[in-house]
């Protein structure tokens, strides 16, 4: 790095690949592991955070002296290069760290890894993932005791069928040897990914039909091979949306599901393939008046973040790489990333309709839901007052309430996706920023918002 090439990182700012620091202490250590862990980059010594120059006080033995407690306090160790630049009479000390091929490093037993411009403490899943991911490995190619015989008829059938197909794959008389080309088996050791598929496992999807967030219409738990599951589910989530109609220009009457049916089945897909299947909990799917949600054991997979979900060319990470291959040889997925950008493309013929996702760590959550009309621009206003302090549901909940001022706290849980809890919570929120308030009784009354 020359001194031109420091300056202008210093004018950049702070991101995922550069930390400013104002002294070499623990924090230096942890900004090193993570970044070690993940992409490489620069921790730089003696700048503030808004990149100040401040310096730091070198002896002659300091420069070894921090290198030697890297090295110690890593394992494996990590040897970044080192620099020694000085600026109006200021020493600044540059690490150039390089990314560790197989992950994770640890700090003093202890493992990070960086995200946009902070530094984050892995969880036990989150190592095993980064150990996974740097060896080329999934959960799902790990042996099980499951024998062919084992496996279900008939979703091997569905499977031979439709990858003949598509072109995909042509099954040969023998399955065993199929598997073993398909990397499904490995002699006679089927993987994971194989029971999941086509065998009897302890994982369920559960669907419910919802009135309300505490009202069950209906439900059912599909405890299928995977390969069967995914239309048992659609058929079932078929039966609690409603099939609507439209009139085109010749007055001639068009079907048309509430939401479509290609967006639901991406979704459902998405959750199967991308699910951790070492967290018990099921796959749930909660259908309501106006949205589906989908929740899924498993955050997003291999540092993606929901930002680059909206663009057009982020990359896919495979959790679990075995159901990704064999939902692909059937043609239900693409194995490029283009799910999401699948998924925007066939909502433009349904403009009243959003999704959203949400990473929270342990879980992902996809909602596909009804936008909620915004007739005057309530956006416009609240960003006049307090709209950066505004959750997402708290805006819908405004927006939801200008549109009907008599909606119920039951009808707003069921519009937006939430408990019936949540939305109280939200509610108390918006009344203590002013922003709305309850006049009348609580069954006569109306809300109303104070912009």
């Amino acid at each position: 790095m020359t001194k031109e090439e420091l300056l202008q990182l210093l004018q950049t700012g702070e991101n995922e690949r550069v930390e400013f620091k104002k002294s070499f202490d623990a924090k230096t250590l942890i900004a090193i592991n993570a970044m070690a862990n993940t992409t490489g980059g620069w921790v730089i010594v003696g700048v503030a955070d808004n990149g100040l120059i401040l310096g730091v006080t070198l002896t002659g033995e300091t420069l070894q002296n921090w290198t030697n407690e890297i090295k110690q306090k890593t394992e494996p160790s990590v040897f970044p290069r080192v620099q020694q630049f000085a600026d109006q009479g200021k020493n600044i000390v540059v690490f150039q760290v390089v990314e560790v091929p197989i992950k994770p490093i640890s700090l003093q037993g202890r493992y990070y890894i960086r995200k946009s411009n902070s530094n984050h403490l892995l969880n036990t899943g989150e190592i095993v993932d980064q150990r996974l991911q740097s060896m080329n490995l999934s959960f799902d190619t790990f042996d099980v005791n499951a024998k062919f015989n084992d496996l279900n008829k008939e979703a091997i059938t569905l499977f031979s069928y439709k990858t003949k197909e598509t072109g995909r794959f042509t099954p040969s008389a023998s399955l065993e040897n199929d598997f073993i080309k398909l990397g499904f088996a490995k002699k006679n050791k089927l993987f994971r990914g194989s029971e999941l598929l086509f065998g009897y496992h302890h994982t369920s999807i559960h669907i419910g039909r919802f009135k309300t967030a505490d009202t069950i219409i209906d439900d059912t738990i599909i405890s299928l091979p995977l390969v069967l599951a995914v239309e048992e589910a659609m058929q079932f989530i078929k039966k609690n949306i409603r099939l609507e109609y439209e009139f085109d220009g010749e007055l001639s009457r068009k079907n048309k599901w509430q939401f479509p049916l290609p967006v639901i089945r991406e979704l459902l897909l998405n959750a199967i393939i991308h699910k951790d299947y070492r967290n018990p909990t099921d796959i749930i799917i909660k259908i309501f008046d106006n949205s589906i949600v989908f929740s899924n054991p498993g955050g997003l997979y291999g540092n993606l973040t929901v930002e680059d979900l909206e663009t057009d060319i982020y990359q896919p990470r495979h959790r679990n790489r075995l159901l990704a291959e064999a939902f692909y040889l059937m043609g239900e997925v693409e194995k490029y990333g283009t799910g999401y950008i699948r998924i925007r493309s066939w909502l433009h013929d349904y403009p009243k309709l959003e999704y959203e996702v949400e990473n929270m760590g342990d879980f992902t959550r996809v909602y596909l839901r009804q936008k909620v009309v915004n007739g005057d621009k309530l956006g416009e206003r609240l960003g006049d007052k307090l709209g950066d302090k505004l959750g997402d549901n708290q805006k819908l909940i405004l927006e939801a309430i200008q549109n009907n001022p008599k909606i119920s706290l039951s009808q707003l849980s069921s519009l937006i996706g939430i408990s019936q809890t949540a939305v109280e919570n939200n509610i108390s929120k918006l009344k203590s920023f002013g922003l709305l308030k309850r006049t009348g009784s609580s069954k006569r009354g109306n809300w109303e918002v104070l912009l």
